[in-house]
Parts: structure tokens; sequence; C-alpha cells
């Protein structure tokens, strides 16, 4: 059976939304980037580590600090410097316009020497070592910097300045209008950065599936006041869909999601990348860090913050990992995002560099999750929580082949008896 003309446009909508979400979530963090001042083909660098005020980008991490650049190659290459980094653990994901790891450099793929490299657009020529060629002229280039405790942050911002990028500066642009705007002023905004960053040959089918909209030369005046409801209605289920993990239902092992194979590179895998660019936009590919959240017993899996908590990890079953890991607490929003909670001690993560941090005397690790203090036999493996509602997400860092392949899971989280 055909759709009717105007169902088949509210099918293209909702397409089209889903398509385009991560664009239009990458424009917007661009745009007040350089709105608060930040120079263009050139990193910021965040010389502190994110604490619960910062709310621009949701499941931030207490690990690391990051440098970042919106890089426009229109203009002809970018030069990048990457920093030795001896053991410390650093990275440079560099995504296209559609949240898509494309190269990541660093301590994994380069090793801890640095080195130089050469970004150009995907139509520009190159030639001599160590070119990378992006798949959009636009880029998002993000490092992060390990820092090991309070004691590591001056060692840790010494090699951050060690990032470096030299190009052309690029025309201004935006703003561009968010994902809660109406349709008309977001397909307006989309149609423009679909043109500025065209889609691979593999995006045809889903390139065809939104047609009807006529994105390519958009003119919201040519829809009929049935057709404009149409497509209102198509967007909102596209919101409703990028509210979704994933446009599915979590699927928790053992009380843990794991990531799937296609994070952070996704190909055609356009649901999963809009719920990824709303849930953890500039998710690393899980070779790189693997991302698991634990599951809570209130609706949406969350924590209930009246509740105390235990993580435990047995002697035999420490989490296998090649660099460092992390247990990271988070408020939740209603639109489905994760920010730091405040707490008394300001700490929002826990770890295996974590200061105090001690272990049983047969090896095993507890960590004990609550909002009131304990005593000082647990304080050093406590992650405060608030009263409300939580959600707990461990990183992994360079997971070992074991925890990469499945062959290792977490222990699950138990609630214990107040």
């Amino acid at each position: 059976m055909t759709d009717s003309p105007l169902a088949a446009l509210a099918r293209a909508a909702e397409a089209a939304y889903i398509f385009t979400l991560p664009l239009m979530e990458v424009a917007s963090a661009r745009t007040a980037v350089f709105a608060g001042g930040a120079p263009r083909n050139t990193f910021a660098h965040g010389r502190d580590l994110v604490d619960h005020t910062m709310r621009a980008i949701t499941t931030p991490n207490n690990d690391t600090l990051y440098s970042s650049a919106h890089v426009e190659l229109s203009k002809g290459p970018v030069t990048l410097t990457v920093p030795p980094s001896g053991a410390r653990y650093v990275s440079l994901a560099l995504m296209d316009a559609y949240t898509n790891n494309f190269c990541i450099l660093g301590t994994r793929t380069t090793g801890p020497d640095g080195g130089r490299y050469t970004l150009v657009g995907p139509r520009e020529a190159a030639e001599g070592p160590n070119v990378i060629r992006a798949p959009t002229n636009r880029v998002w280039a993000l490092a992060r910097i390990l820092v090991d405790g309070p004691h590591d942050l001056e060692a840790a911002r010494a090699v951050q300045a060690g990032f470096l990028m030299q190009g052309p500066a690029p025309d201004p642009e935006g703003p561009y209008a968010n994902r809660d705007a109406p349709w008309a002023e977001y397909f307006a905004s989309a149609a423009q950065l679909l043109a500025r960053n065209p889609p691979p040959i593999a995006d045809t089918a889903m390139l065809a599936a939104m047609a009807p909209l006529g994105l390519e030369a958009f003119d919201p005046t040519r829809f009929s006041p049935e057709e404009a409801e149409a497509i209102a209605a198509g967007v909102e289920r596209g919101r409703t869909a990028g509210r979704r993990s994933g446009l599915r239902r979590p699927t928790f092992v053992q009380g843990w999601t794991y990531p799937y194979a296609r994070l952070g590179d996704f190909g055609q895998e356009y649901d999963y990348r809009a719920a990824v660019a709303i849930n953890g936009l500039a998710a690393l590919p899980p070779e790189e860090a693997m991302y698991m959240r634990a599951q809570g017993d209130l609706p949406r899996a969350l924590c209930d913050g009246a509740a105390n908590w235990r993580l435990r990890f047995p002697a035999d079953r420490l989490l296998p990992v090649n660099s460092f890991w992390s247990l990271t607490l988070y408020e939740a929003t209603d639109d489905g995002q994760f920010f730091f909670a405040d707490n008394e001690i300001g700490r929002y993560a826990i770890g295996d560099r974590t200061p105090g941090l001690t272990y049983d005397p047969d090896g095993s690790l507890d960590i004990w999750i609550g909002h009131d203090r304990p005593d000082d036999a647990r304080f050093g493996n406590w992650l405060p929580a608030p009263r409300g509602p939580f959600a707990l997400f461990l990183r992994a860092y360079l997971p070992k082949p074991e925890l990469l392949h499945g062959a290792y899971l977490l222990p699950p989280l138990e609630r214990l008896e107040n």
C-alpha cells in the first residue's frame, strides 16, 4: 500500500530531522563557541577540569582536559600539531560534520611521540607525509588530555599547550536554528549545512527519502497548510525518536549497557547517530573508550538517590584496560541529557586514579555510592549522589580485548538496604 502524499511528506520530514540532527547539534556547539569569542581554526583550551556548572555538552568527563577547535577547510589545509605525551593518555578525535570520528591521533594510534599533520578537505589536492583527508569541510577537532589528579594539573596543561593548529581563517557563518526550532527555521538551517557538507554517496538512499522536502533549494512557503501540518507532525516524531537511545530500549547485560559497535563512526545508522548527538555528543569509538551505563531501579533506568549503592569488583575481575577507567555520576534532564551533580566534596567521578582509593585485603574493590557521607573507612571510595534520580556511567579508556569483545562483563550495581 502506497503512502498518501501527506503521509509521505511526514515520513520525509521525520527522516530529514533524524538525518540532519547531528549536523545541527555540532553547528549549535560551534555557534556557541564562536559567540563566546573563540577564534576560528584555532584550538580553544579548557584549562580546568569540567565541573557541575558546565552545561554545554552532555555527559562530560572529569578525567581529562579538553581542547576543541571547529575547523573550516574550504579556504585551504590546516596543520595540526600533537605534542609528545610520554605515558600520559592523549587523543585528538577528528569528527566530520555528521559526528563520525574519521581519524583519531594520540596514544593508541600514533604513539607517545606526537607529530605534525596536514588536514585537508574532501576535494583538496595534497602531497607530503601525514596528510589526513576529511570527509567534509567542517571538522570538529576534540583533544582529551588525561589529568592524574589535582597534583598533575599543571603538567597536563603543559602537554595541552602543545596542541596547535594553523590555517587560513574562514568566513563567519550562522547562526543556525537549534533542534527545537519550528520546522521551517530548522530545515532552512539544515539545508544550508547540507549544502556546505555534502553527504557521502552511501547516503543516497536516505537523501531520496528526504527529497519531498526539497532541501537542496528549501522554500517553506511552497507548502500548503495541510502539507505544513504533515511536516510538523513528522518533525515531532523525529524529535521523539531522537530523545530515545538509538530508537530502541537499552539492552542491559547483567545490569549494564555496552556500546554499540558503530558508536562514534555511524555509517548508515542514522537513528543511532541522532540519539548519540543528543545523549553523548562527540563520543569516541569503542576501541578508544568504552562507555557503559548502569541499570537503576527508576524509570529511564535511573538510580534512586534516596538509596545507597555499591559496585564491587572481585580481585580476579578488575576492569581490564590499557589506560584508565572512571565511574561518573550525572543528574538527568527531562530531554535525556546528563550533567554533573553538585556535591560537598566536588567529586563527580571515581576511578583507578582517585587519591585515597583503597582495595580490600583480598584485592577486591568496593565503590560506595550515596548521598550521605560514609565513615572514614569508606570515604576514599565514596561517589556522592544527589537525593534525586541519577545515572552512572563507566568509562574504560583503551579497553583490553576481553572487555572490547564481550568476554569480560562488569559486575552488577547493588542497591543496599539503608
